[in-house]
């Protein structure tokens, strides 16, 4: 067969392959009309609480919603300081914002694209000691499937009394030294966004936490604050999950460890395949993690140029992220500059996704390959 388009994801083909399963739950709950909250949601938060290896799990409305939840479930607010990595989806940062607190934004470990521990202590550092105070909560993101440097996070938070919000958002599966994501520290935020791991079929998330005062915290929160119904003591939100989506999540979780092992092989293929390019392309690495793949990134000099050629030959490929954080307008009022996390700045300007997703055939995998190498600009 011959190849001449890959797409980066195609979603439909996985579909096929659970789409009985799928329209027989969803029959059930048009038949029960019972559509929030309900038996299908707590069946699902129990059992992705168990795979995460935690003891609770509360299914809300969107993996930004999730953050925003446990920012509120730490009393997160105005005048807050939260220390989070600048090379991440904007739903990091922007939920800290909204909460009228202030994003302190550091560097990454280029190898990982995660957060950098040196550079979140040296933040800390260049505070004042009444700004130290001000620290709330670090985010660290779990970004494109593996996991960020939890031990020296942790020892980080501890040391300064912070508390820590995983954003898994692209990390389901995904483990660090053997733990679970989502289990380590005090709030794991993950995302159900269609072209996740574990997509829904809309928006969808979940928190994940062991302190069970957090987790009474958290379901109060998610229906506007009020216990019993209809008596208010805190203001929450509307964050809850309806039950189509906890449903067809609930399908998917079974097949998800099958998926992400062909991710794995996929990565594997590409690597085999890129080897002989050396040092003129950054392939991903695994590094004391169970890398998932949510996205299979490669750095390269003249990335633009890449994507323009691999898009000419029918190839799918996505920039993740143009722009980091501490650049963009919205948040010109804390005065980062150009230069101020060059490893941030260079990753935006370098970094692309190629196709990944399990259903990607060997054959796809060599077609992109092959015209990586055939572009002659890596």
């Amino acid at each position: 067969m011959e190849i001449n388009t890959v797409q980066l994801l195609d979603l439909k083909k996985q579909y096929k392959t659970i789409k009985e399963e799928v329209l027989k739950v969803t029959e059930e709950i048009y038949e029960s009309q019972q559509f929030i909250l309900g038996q299908k949601v707590e069946a699902f938060e129990k059992d992705i609480a168990s795979y995460c290896d935690s003891q609770y799990g509360i299914g809300v409305s969107s993996g930004t919603d999730a953050l925003l939840l446990s920012l509120m479930a730490a009393d997160v607010s105005h005048g807050d300081y939260v220390i989070t990595t600048s090379y991440s989806f904007f739903a990091t940062a922007g939920s800290i914002a909204r909460l009228s607190a202030k994003p302190i934004f550091v560097d990454i470990c280029l190898d990982t694209f995660n957060i950098s521990p040196e550079s979140i202590e040296n933040a800390i550092n260049s505070l004042s000691s009444e700004e130290r105070k001000k620290v709330k909560a670090i985010i660290p993101v779990h970004l494109y499937g593996q996991s960020a440097d939890m031990d020296a996070i942790i020892d980080i938070s501890r040391k300064y009394n912070m508390i820590v919000i995983e954003d898994a958002a692209q990390a389901i599966g995904s483990e660090y030294k053997g733990k679970k994501i989502g289990s380590i520290g005090d709030f794991g935020c993950f995302s159900f966004f269609p072209s996740k791991n574990l997509g829904a079929f809309g928006d969808a998330g979940l928190i994940t936490t062991n302190k069970k005062e957090l987790y009474e915290k958290l379901k109060i929160l998610r229906v506007h604050g009020s216990n019993p119904k209809y008596y208010h003591k805190v203001i929450g939100g509307n964050f809850r999950i309806d039950a189509l989506q906890a449903a067809i999540i609930h399908i998917k979780l079974k097949y998800l460890d099958e998926w992400t092992k062909k991710r794995q092989n996929n990565a594997d293929k590409y690597r085999e395949l890129l080897k002989e390019l050396g040092d003129k392309i950054k392939l991903p690495i695994e590094k004391e993690s169970r890398h998932t793949y949510n996205q299979f990134v490669i750095l390269v000099k003249e990335r633009d140029e890449l994507k323009n050629f691999l898009t000419k030959h029918g190839i799918g490929t996505e920039i993740y992220y143009p722009v980091p954080l501490h650049l963009q307008e919205c948040f010109s009022y804390l005065n980062y500059k150009q230069g101020d996390l060059p490893v941030s700045e260079y990753a935006a300007l370098h970094s692309l996704a190629l196709p990944i997703y399990p259903e990607l055939s060997e054959e796809e995998i060599t077609y992109v390959a092959q015209k990586i190498k055939e572009s002659k600009l890596c």
